[in-house]
């Protein structure tokens, strides 16, 4: 490992309440050269667990969010060295990505941010769709994050991507089963309908939208090689279109 400030990484978790499967994560995590854990006042031990692995922890108010996004800018910008992959309370990095990103960063020809490839769990197993692809790891001073549901890091910058290879992915592990999905479905789509109350949806986006996403995930993205439960999937992908429209609807004709 390069011992130049330039090629030091700190790994950036945001936390509430996620004492349950934190352990895994920082464990994974704990070779990287700083592990900043942005908790969001949690009341389930998240911070002591934190501190027994030797991460530093930085608090965010909670205040009424129910959604990690507004504190991404925050705990980015909390880290000590130029270098920051965010991972989630939910996400495992394995050694091999790690060794991969200290080689990288000590190119000469290294970009400002990296697009990072994701094994997703389903119904209790990684999933064969292809690898979902998320901006996790960029230089500090060029990064932000804007602070609504779903949004992305904003680089100023170049982004390149690591290759996608099986042993470069970070395991997302949640969603172990479909009863939590569907609980994260009815929040996530409560949290996305503010941000789209400006829009307008006709009643053929109402009919085509979901079907268009069960079809994309199906086929476009591969669940059906999964068998059933790669079906279940996509449905689930196209129940979680049809609560989103039909709250959008719910708030847009009151």
């Amino acid at each position: 490992m390069n011992n130049s400030e330039a090629c030091k990484i700190s790994v950036v978790i945001n936390t509430w309440n996620a004492a349950a499967q934190l352990g895994r994560v920082l464990e994974s995590v704990r070779d990287f050269d700083e592990v900043v854990v942005c908790d969001m006042e949690s009341t389930d031990g998240t911070v002591e667990l934190a501190h027994s692995y030797g991460a530093r922890v930085v608090t965010f108010p909670k205040g009424n969010y129910n959604i990690c996004e507004p504190a991404r800018d925050f705990a980015i910008h909390s880290a000590s060295h130029p270098w920051v992959l965010v991972v989630d309370a939910d996400e495992a990095v394995p050694p091999t990505l790690r060794s991969w990103l200290y080689d990288y960063i000590g190119r000469a020809d290294a970009a400002d941010a990296l697009s990072v490839p994701f094994a997703s769990m389903f119904m209790g197993r990684f999933t064969s769709t292809k690898a979902e692809r998320h901006v996790r790891f960029f230089r500090r001073d060029k990064a932000y994050w804007p602070p609504t549901i779903h949004s992305r890091v904003q680089i100023d910058g170049r982004t390149d991507k690591i290759p996608a290879r099986r042993a470069l992915e970070i395991e997302h592990f949640d969603d172990p089963t479909l009863n939590r999905r569907i609980d994260k479905l009815n929040r996530y789509s409560d949290n996305e309908v503010p941000k789209r109350l400006t829009r307008r949806y006709s009643t053929l986006s109402l009919l085509v939208r979901p079907w268009w996403f069960f079809f994309k995930m199906l086929i476009l993205k591969g669940s059906i090689r999964d068998g059933r439960r790669g079906i279940i999937r996509a449905y689930m992908e196209m129940a979680y279109q049809v609560a989103l429209l039909g709250k959008h609807l719910e708030q847009t004709s009151k």
